[in-house]
């Protein structure tokens, strides 16, 4: 066997796009069993959890007083909001159509950060974008007019908040590595969503072990240990093989809701979500990179220039 195919770097990668292709039908089992409230804050306090534990021994520090806004606004935005909106489209949107509904966030953060970050809006930029727009119109209408419902809508208003969180941690990436930045935000995401805890604390007295087991794998894997595992990758492969490997989350989460609850998503659903990748990759292209500059491999954050390439679950 390729040794450098069993390296603990790619099997890192790997196993980051699983776990967070793996949320999706999770999802849809845990908020069947728990509803939209329990799930969102039962998720995040696991994680949040986890992640505390870990941050003494991983050497996550303190956040500096003048960044907390900053970091309020990813917790309420990645955190709280794309849970609350994304467990709530999952109600009524299949887990396979939801991974390609999500995987648009970085048209939406790279759009922001043209707008307030004054980084250059590209062809590539702008070309992407109106790509992975027709594409997600495509999944959305793939049953037809009367196949469109507001939960759509609502996935898509996840993908949008977590665009937020991307754009909104880029500038905490140039003072904190990616797993800190993650542990601030999942943290002031729980505290935002401690308005769920009576309604949680009310559904867990009564959900069936199947919806909790989900919750807890949600917040132990695909986000806590998701998160670590992708540090771990992105801070040693180059930048432009660990985002292209995330593209591989929503064709895993199709085949692992497929295996896992049986949804077989539609013909439509798999081109729109096709081009919708395909606009996402045209986003991150870059130029070759002229003899003698430092090589991806040597950056220390384990975050791209453009983070909103994670299409994360």
């Amino acid at each position: 066997m390729n040794p450098h195919l069993t390296s603990p770097r790619l099997l890192a990668l790997a196993g980051t796009v699983v776990l967070w292709a793996s949320a999706f039908p999770a999802i849809r089992v845990g908020v069947v069993g728990l509803g939209l409230a329990a799930l969102s804050f039962l998720r995040l306090a696991v994680a949040a959890l986890a992640l505390l534990v870990i941050a003494p021994f991983a050497g996550v520090r303190l956040p500096r007083k003048r960044d907390l806004p900053l970091i309020c606004l990813c917790g309420l935005t990645g955190m709280t909001a794309y849970q609350v909106l994304l467990n709530w489209g999952e109600i009524h949107v299949e887990a396979g159509t939801a991974s390609l509904l999500i995987a648009i966030a970085p048209v939406f953060s790279v759009l922001l950060a043209g707008v307030f970050l004054s980084e250059p809006l590209t062809r590539n930029v702008v070309a992407g974008s109106v790509v992975a727009l027709a594409g997600t119109a495509v999944v959305t209408l793939a049953e037809g007019f009367a196949g469109f419902s507001l939960a759509s809508l609502v996935v898509l208003a996840a993908a949008v908040v977590q665009g937020v969180y991307h754009f909104a941690s880029k500038p905490l990436l140039r003072h904190y590595s990616g797993l800190e930045v993650a542990s601030y935000a999942m943290v002031a995401g729980t505290v935002f969503a401690l308005p769920l805890l009576p309604m949680t604390v009310a559904a867990v007295t009564d959900a069936p072990a199947g919806a909790l087991g989900a919750a807890v794998f949600l917040g132990l894997l695909p986000s806590a240990l998701g998160f670590v595992i992708w540090g771990y990758a992105v801070a040693r492969l180059p930048m432009a093989a660990s985002t292209a490997a995330l593209y591989l989350v929503p064709p895993v989460a199709l085949l692992v809701s497929f295996v896992w609850l049986g949804e077989a998503p539609h013909p439509l659903e798999l081109l729109g979500g096709a081009v919708s990748v395909a606009g996402v990759v045209l986003i991150n292209r870059r130029k070759p990179a002229a003899a003698g500059t430092r090589s991806d491999a040597a950056a220390p954050e384990p975050v791209a220039p453009r983070a909103a390439a994670r299409p994360s679950a």
